[in-house]
């Protein structure tokens, strides 16, 4: 069985992506996850581009021991002496090399001939080589160069002693078809080809980069190069997590193909990247997405609740992922209904699963999702619609300029007195959650919170939604307001109203069964 190597590039090339700098103790704890992932490579920076990432490449390097540490260097004597100084504590310490060779770059970029690439070329590995055993070299805007010449430059790298050579797709224009072309042509027309490691590195302009990057695979490439949540320049790059995947779910292509990579590790990796950098994947990313296990409509779910393969192509568990999710929206079925009303402790009868789901469609045709209370609500006959407002929230007031953040909240509940408690936490929503807290007469745990802007702008107004588990039950809340930690506390009580209200309901209800039992 052939190993692929994982090239994991989301410190450097990763990083290029707007919005996701890193400080260096941050990139330090990127590169243990990677090396908990267990990718065989990992690209921590471009040392000659500032004094900081020079020192991130030094801390990466002499924190993290088992995998490749390589630098990115361009093909001149002071970026390849820089990279390799910030590499002396790695145990396993690799140099990156690059320049472009396609005529496009060569003219209008670099503004030099082909014969003068190919010395630089030659230079710069050759320079590499007496510094550092390990050399990769990368022919920049690969898929656009001339194949003929592709070759050359190939030829020269290795004859100076490169010893990956990597063909990247650096704007993500090339077909599956073209980077199989370009393989068989380095293929055969390289001498010496057979004791280098070949590398693809593409880029998702058109969505193709995953489909590349296994069609180089397919075509004699023994590394690839990628992101975790495929982060990177524009579009950015191909998905370390679904590379991973379609080579261990798909045995039919890739049986003879395998890598290191940790799969169950892939989410808690992702997840850890997201709080890192501040940017979290599209809901319906593959692999990772917060839908990736989700089932909305009433066949998949009833197929899920059957037989998870009905629907699941791999497990929740095998990617590190809590779990199916049945979400309840307008496209749900009674089984799903049921199901839900079982796990929250309620065993419905026909009659009562008849009603509960004619009301369930007419509120889920009004909301997204259904959640938790509504179902609670439905079931003591009511909605969380007419949930009124039973904490009414007198007082707030928050410090943050020193550590912990102070807050002071003054409630009252049902019109009674006005109740007030101190809190800290660890920033100012923290604190004004735990103030709450104090004064609520329940058990309640946060167990999502999301803050966006509704706009944009300094006067763009903050919205919240979060959810709450009280007692057991989970209840949402939304608020929205100019000052966000305003808007926090008001969702946080928005959901404490729900909870108050499913109480009554339940009350009600319990109330009405002892009048019939008399």
């Amino acid at each position: 069985m052939d190993k692929i190597l994982v090239f994991d590039t989301t410190l450097r090339d990763g990083e290029q992506s707007p919005g996701a700098t890193m400080t260096t103790q941050e990139k330090v704890r990127v590169a243990q996850a990677l090396d908990g992932l267990g990718v065989d490579v990992i690209e921590a920076g471009f040392p000659v581009s500032s004094p900081q990432e020079f020192e991130s490449v030094v801390k990466v390097a002499s924190a993290v021991q088992r995998p490749i540490i390589a630098g990115l260097a361009r093909a001149t004597n002071t970026d390849v002496d820089k990279a390799a100084g910030a590499l002396a504590a790695a145990a396993h310490p690799r140099v990156h090399i690059f320049l472009a060779t396609s005529d496009l770059h060569l003219e209008r970029k670099l503004k030099i001939d082909r014969d003068e690439a190919l010395r630089r070329i030659e230079r710069a590995v050759a320079r590499g080589r007496k510094l550092i055993d390990d050399i990769e070299f990368s022919c920049e805007d690969a898929t656009r160069t001339d194949l003929a010449f592709l070759c050359r430059a190939v030829q020269t790298a290795i004859d100076a002693g490169a010893t990956t050579i990597n063909l990247p797709d650096t704007v993500g224009y090339a077909h599956p078809a073209d980077i199989a072309q370009m393989l068989q042509a380095v293929k055969a027309g390289c001498t010496g080809i057979d004791g280098v490691v070949l590398s693809v590195h593409c880029h998702d302009d058109l969505g193709l980069a995953v489909a590349n990057s296994l069609s180089g695979i397919e075509n004699g490439a023994r590394q690839v190069e990628c992101t975790i949540n495929g982060i990177g320049e524009r579009a950015g790059n191909a998905s370390l997590e679904e590379i991973v995947m379609a080579l261990k779910v798909l045995p039919c292509y890739y049986d003879s193909f395998a890598t290191g990579i940790a799969s169950d590790q892939l989410c808690p990796a992702s997840e850890m990247l997201a709080h890192v950098t501040g940017i979290r994947p599209q809901p319906n990313k593959a692999i990772v997405g917060a839908n990736a296990f989700a089932h909305e409509a009433g066949i998949h779910q009833d197929g899920v609740l059957k037989d998870r393969r009905t629907y699941e192509i791999m497990t929740p568990e095998m990617v590190g992922a809590r779990g199916s999710l049945l979400v309840l929206g307008k496209h749900s079925g009674r089984h799903a209904l049921m199901r839900r009303y079982a796990e929250l402790g309620y065993d419905l009868s026909t009659a009562e699963l008849d009603r509960a789901y004619e009301l369930f469609i007419l509120l889920a045709d009004r909301k997204k999702v259904v959640h938790d209370e509504d179902l609670l609500a439905i079931y003591f006959e009511g909605t969380m619609e007419d949930a009124p407002r039973a904490f009414k929230l007198e007082h707030l007031d928050v410090r943050c300029g020193r550590s912990p953040s102070e807050a002071v909240v003054q409630l009252s509940h049902n019109d009674g007195p006005v109740q007030e408690a101190h809190a800290n936490g660890d920033g100012p929503i923290a604190a004004a959650f735990t103030a709450i807290e104090e004064l609520c007469p329940w058990s309640v745990h946060l167990e999502e919170l999301q803050i966006v802007a509704a706009g944009s702008g300094r006067d763009a107004v903050g919205e919240v939604h979060l959810q709450l588990r009280v007692d057991g039950n989970h209840f949402a809340g939304r608020a929205a307001s100019l000052d966000v930690v305003d808007a926090a506390a008001r969702a946080f009580l928005n959901a404490l109203d729900k909870a108050d209200h499913a109480r009554c309901l339940e009350e009600r209800a319990f109330e009405r069964m002892d009048s019939w039992a008399v």
